[in-house]
C-alpha cells in the first residue's frame, strides 16, 4: 500500500485537509471567543449607559464611591438583591476593565454619572468565558462535521481519477496471452497517455518480433515437407525391395520416424497458422457433424489398437465458431485420447447445453493427467513425465490457442474409474 500512488496521494491530501481544518479550528475558535467576549463588553455599555441617576434606587443615588463604608455596587448578573456588596477598589478607572474580588476574576464596566455617583456593572469572567466558549464551538462544529466528509469525498474522487487507469490495467489481465494489440488511449488522463503510446509501441515491436518467430518456424516446417515426403517415398519403395530381417527391422525404425516427424511439421505449421490469424469466419456450426468427420478421420488409429470410440450423447447442439478451428481442436482431442488409451479402452465423445453456454466432452480411459501438470499441457512441446507414448507435445497448445481464440474455456478433470476428462465450454 505505501508504493501505491493512489494510496500516497489519498493520504497526503487527506493529512493536509486534517492540518488545515485542524488550523483553521483553533483560528475560528480563538476568533469567535475573542468576538463573543467583545459582544458581552458591548453589552455591558449598553448597560452602562441606561444607568442614570433617575434609574437607580434613592439609596443608592445618595451614595458615592469615595469612602468604603458608603460604597454601592449594582452587580447586573451574579449579585442578587439584598447580598452584600462587592468590595471594590474605590480608585477603579472608568470603562471595561478586569479585576480579582475577592479571588474571583470579574469583568467590569465603570461609569461616573452627572452627580459624581460612580456605577460598576459587572459579570463573573467564568460565566462570560463559558458563554464564549460556547458559542465558539457552535462555530467550530462544522469544522469537525465537515472534515470526514471531505475525507469521504476525497478518496472518492481520488478513486475516481484513477478509475480509468484500474480499467486499463484489468482488461491487460483479461487477455488471451497470444493478444499484443495496442491498447485503447481513448479518455486517459494527459499524465498517463504518454506511458500508454510507449507500452503500444513496445507491444508492436514484441508482436513483429513473435511474427518473424512464428514466420520462420511455418517458413521452416514447410521447407522440410519436401524432403520428408521424398525420404517417405524412398523409404516406401525400399520397403517394396527384398532385404533381410535385420535390415526390414531397422527400415521400420525409419518409417515411424519418418511418420512421427511429417506429424510434427504438420502441427507446427496448423499452430503457427492459428497464431498468425487474427480472424476467422464464425459460422453456425452442427457439434455432431463435426464429431462425424473427426471419427472417419480417426477410427483407423483407434481400430488398431481395439478402442471402443463413438458418441454418447444424443443431443443436437449448434455453435457458432470456425469451423475449421472447431474441427481441428475436436480432432486434437480425440487423437490425443486415442493414443494414450491403451489397447481395448474406450473413448467417448459427447455435447450438450448447460445455461445458455455449449460444451463439448472428451473422455477417455488412459492414464489420466496429475493435477499439478494440468497448468502445463498446454504448453508447446510440454510431455507429460514418465510418457513413453509417441507424440509431439503440441495436440493440447493447438486446442488452448484454438480455445482462446474463440473465448472458450478448457477444464480437465478426471474421469471414472481411470482415464481423462477434457470439456470445452463455448
Amino acid at each position: 500500500m505505501t508504493r501505491s500512488l493512489q494510496f500516497r496521494l489519498s493520504a497526503w491530501l487527506s493529512t493536509l485537509i486534517v492540518v488545515i481544518a485542524a488550523a483553521g479550528g483553533i483560528i475560528a475558535f480563538k476568533t469567535a471567543f475573542h468576538e463573543a467576549n467583545e459582544l458581552q463588553d458591548g453589552q455591558f455599555r449598553q448597560v452602562a449607559v441606561l444607568v442614570t441617576p433617575r434609574t437607580l434606587p434613592r439609596w443608592s443615588a445618595r451614595r458615592s464611591l469615595g469612602s468604603p463604608a458608603r460604597t454601592r455596587n449594582r452587580n447586573s448578573s451574579s449579585r442578587p438583591s439584598g447580598s452584600a456588596p462587592l468590595a471594590l477598589a474605590s480608585d477603579l478607572p472608568e470603562g471595561v476593565q478586569n479585576a480579582t474580588v475577592e479571588g474571583t476574576q470579574w469583568r467590569l464596566v465603570v461609569k461616573t454619572l452627572e452627580n459624581g455617583t460612580r456605577v460598576v456593572v459587572g459579570q463573573k469572567t467564568a460565566g462570560r468565558d463559558e458563554i464564549a466558549r460556547n458559542s465558539a464551538l457552535a462555530t467550530v462544529m462544522p469544522f469537525a462535521a465537515l472534515a470526514p466528509v471531505l475525507l469521504a469525498a476525497l478518496h472518492f474522487i481520488v478513486r475516481r481519477m484513477f478509475r480509468p487507469l484500474t480499467a486499463l490495467s484489468a482488461g491487460l489481465d483479461e487477455r488471451p496471452k497470444h493478444d499484443l494489440s495496442a491498447l485503447p488511449d481513448e479518455a486517459l488522463p494527459t499524465e498517463i497517455a504518454p506511458f500508454v503510446v510507449a507500452i503500444n509501441r513496445l507491444l508492436a515491436r514484441v508482436d513483429a518480433s513473435v511474427a518473424l518467430q512464428r514466420c520462420f518456424v511455418a517458413d521452416a516446417a514447410h521447407e522440410l515437407r519436401s524432403p520428408l515426403t521424398a525420404l517417405s517415398l524412398q523409404a516406401e519403395r525400399l520397403n517394396a525391395s527384398e532385404l533381410p530381417d535385420s535390415a526390414r527391422v531397422r527400415l521400420d525404425a525409419l518409417r515411424r520416424g519418418l511418420a512421427r516427424t511429417r506429424s510434427l511439421l504438420h502441427q507446427l505449421l496448423t499452430l503457427a497458422r492459428l497464431q498468425q490469424r487474427t480472424d476467422a469466419e464464425t459460422v453456425k456450426v452442427r457439434v455432431l457433424d463435426v464429431f462425424r468427420n473427426v471419427l472417419e478421420d480417426l477410427m483407423p488409429l483407434a481400430e488398431a489398437k481395439d478402442i471402443d470410440i463413438g458418441v454418447s450423447s444424443a443431443d443436437d447442439v449448434f455453435v457458432h465458431a470456425p469451423q475449421a478451428d472447431l474441427t481441428i481442436m475436436v480432432k486434437n482431442l480425440v487423437d490425443n485420447a486415442i493414443r494414450y488409451t491403451p489397447a481395448g479402452g474406450r473413448v467417448d465423445l459427447a455435447t450438450g447445453v448447460s445455461g445458455a453456454k455449449s460444451w463439448i466432452r472428451v473422455e477417455d480411459s488412459g492414464p489420466g493427467i496429475a493435477a499439478e501438470e494440468r497448468g502445463r499441457v498446454f504448453d508447446p512441446f510440454y510431455r507429460v513425465v514418465g510418457s513413453d507414448m509417441d507424440g509431439s507435445g503440441l495436440g493440447l497448445s493447438i486446442v488452448g490457442t484454438i480455445a482462446a481464440r474463440m473465448g472458450a474455456h478448457i477444464e480437465l478433470a478426471d474421469a471414472t474409474p481411470s482415464g481423462l476428462v477434457v470439456t470445452v465450454t463455448i
